[in-house]
């Protein structure tokens, strides 16, 4: 074999050997992280939704999820990530002010913008 055909398989055989050592790092935090699950933990779904944990079951690799009163069950593949406990109160904090601001009365503000007509005079003054 020539050296011009050693260079690329040796970067090739190196790119792929650390392509599959980040993949190995992902699935143990995977799995650490749905070993770990508790419940009262705050998740987030692979579709997106925001729940609590009710329960796990271990043996049917499935959980509980308590979602503003209603209880659905996901598979632990669903699970895309555990949210940490300043994460929760920060987002607690956000909805608690969204609701205080929304039962609050707005005021009612004079409008500054002109008419179309207003602004048509005082371009003809001009």
């Amino acid at each position: 074999m020539s050296t011009s055909l050693i260079l690329p398989l040796v970067l090739i055989i190196a790119m792929l050997f650390f392509m599959s050592r980040n993949q190995k790092k992902q699935r143990a935090r995977q799995e650490e992280m749905k070993n770990n699950l508790k419940s009262g933990a705050h998740v987030v779904t692979i579709g997106g939704m925001h729940a609590v944990v009710e329960s796990v079951d271990t043996e049917k690799q499935t959980v509980d999820l308590n979602a503003e009163g209603v209880i659905l069950t996901f598979d632990l593949t669903a699970i895309r990530t555990v949210k940490t406990a300043e994460a929760t109160q920060a987002t607690q904090a956000a909805s608690a002010a969204a609701t205080d601001d929304s039962t609050a009365p707005k005021e009612v503000s004079e409008s500054t913008t002109d008419s179309p007509s207003t602004a048509t005079q005082t371009e003809s003054e001009k």
